[in-house]
């Protein structure tokens, strides 16, 4: 008589990729120049990257989406800001990006910017929004102080740890 055979258990389905495994994959695509076209699907993320005539696109026009008209009030051509804080007074406290993603000054398009310079904010304050993949992260001042620069254009794809608020602290 034979014995019976244990049942098969469904193979696992693999993980859902990481933030960090997206960023690399990114970086990947954005180095690489044997293709002019690229597409992931994992579960519910999907990513697709094309190139026009093989050449390479700017990081940001692959990025831009309808928001990219910005923010009311906001002039269409800012002057340059301070690069990193190092034109700052000492003691600026500078809210630095928590991740890569988009940054906007305004809850949505045509809306009044979060802060502006002079504006007093407590420290939970929200002072800016990052996008990552559809998803808005939103960035709080961190410490009671006025807003002395705002160090980003709206809009404008931010790597993590780069400036983008100065805060004098109270």
């Amino acid at each position: 008589m034979k014995k019976p055979r244990p049942p098969r258990s469904a193979p696992k389905p693999a993980p859902a990729p990481t933030y960090d495994d997206l960023l690399a994959i990114a970086r990947l695509v954005e180095a690489g120049s044997r293709f002019t076209e690229f597409r992931l699907r994992s579960g519910d993320i999907e990513v697709e990257v094309k190139r026009g005539n093989g050449s390479v696109t700017p990081a940001a026009a692959v990025q831009q989406s309808e928001w990219i008209q910005g923010v009311a009030g906001e002039p269409t051509v800012p002057l340059p800001p301070p690069k990193g804080g190092e034109d700052l007074p000492a003691g600026t406290h500078v809210i630095k990006s928590p991740m890569v993603g988009t940054f906007y000054r305004a809850p949505e398009p045509g809306a009044k910017p979060f802060v502006q310079p002079g504006q007093k904010v407590k420290a939970d304050t929200i002072v800016c929004i990052i996008e990552v993949m559809k998803l808005m992260n939103s960035v709080e001042a961190g410490v009671k102080g006025t807003v002395t620069h705002v160090l980003a254009e709206n809009a404008a794809l931010v790597e993590h740890g780069q400036p983008l608020i100065a805060i004098r602290p109270e």
